[in-house]
């Protein structure tokens, strides 16, 4: 299923206030976001950097997967069970190991920059999420040492669920 980006509540105010004073490549990236492009139709309309770009505007909080939003529970739909039944508890699909492995080490990588390359490489070979955990949290280390801790703990609580 491909990835469908929407805008964050962040990403609407700053279209309609530019209260952030965004860069107008990210800006012009965000206005593009739709909520209905795939991410594949996205890249050819984000370059020379799609990647850095949704990265920059997903860890900033100006978009979001739309399947994310979708699975809020205010954004679903409100279901009358029939007298006596108990609807089923709604659980999210797990993400798989590589699509987690992939978006730590870009993350990371988009942040950091080369110096990240190794520990990158070990998130990409981690075969349990106990290796990719002490990858990220290693990930997370370095972003405290070049970024600050607020940008660490933002890239820890992206990856809590490991």
């Amino acid at each position: 299923m491909p990835s469908i980006y929407r805008k964050a509540a962040k990403g609407q105010a700053e279209i309609e206030t530019r209260a952030n004073k965004l860069a107008p490549r990210l800006r012009a990236a965000l206005i593009m976001v739709d909520g209905k492009r795939s991410e594949a139709d996205l890249r050819p309309l984000l370059m020379p950097t799609p990647d850095e770009t949704l990265a920059a505007l997903l860890t900033q909080g100006y978009i979001e997967l739309a399947d994310v939003a979708l699975s809020s529970p205010a954004a679903l739909p409100k279901a009358t069970p029939a007298a006596g039944d108990t609807p089923p508890a709604m659980k999210p699909m797990p993400v798989p190991l590589p699509v987690r492995q992939r978006d730590a080490a870009r993350l990371l990588t988009d942040q950091v920059g080369p110096m990240a390359e190794a520990v990158a490489m070990r998130m990409e070979r981690a075969r349990s999420d106990d290796e990719l955990r002490a990858a990220v949290l290693l990930g997370a280390q370095i972003i405290a040492n070049t970024r600050g801790r607020q940008a660490a703990e933002a890239y820890a609580a992206r990856f809590a669920d490991l």
